[in-house]
């Protein structure tokens, strides 16, 4: 019986380590995403406006809340940009993400 138990712990662990990197690399990615658009943005405190990203990504599951929020200020702030170039922008980012974090 404990080699299921063992087996199943070992599974939990896993999955549980599998889940916090996710949370790492998606904060990274948001953070990286915020610091590109700051500069889009010409925002003088661009790790404040990071901050404010990754804060947005709490709102709901998903990042819809991301790109709500980017896509707001960047069309507040006179930057056109699609939906699907932001997409693209964030998938761009993750990679970058994780690759940090792998070399970390």
């Amino acid at each position: 019986m404990s080699g299921m138990s063992d087996r199943e712990k070992a599974f939990e662990n896993k999955f549980a380590h599998d889940q916090e990197l996710r949370f790492k690399a998606e904060a990274r990615r948001n953070k990286l995403v915020g610091l590109w658009a700051a500069g889009l943005l010409g925002k003088a405190d661009a790790e404040a406006y990071a901050r404010e990203v990754i804060a947005s990504d709490f709102e709901e599951a998903g990042d819809e809340d991301v790109i709500r929020k980017l896509k707001a200020d960047l069309s507040a702030g006179g930057v056109s940009i699609t939906d699907e170039e932001l997409r693209s922008k964030m998938v761009d980012f993750l990679g970058q993400a994780i690759e940090q974090i792998q070399n970390s």
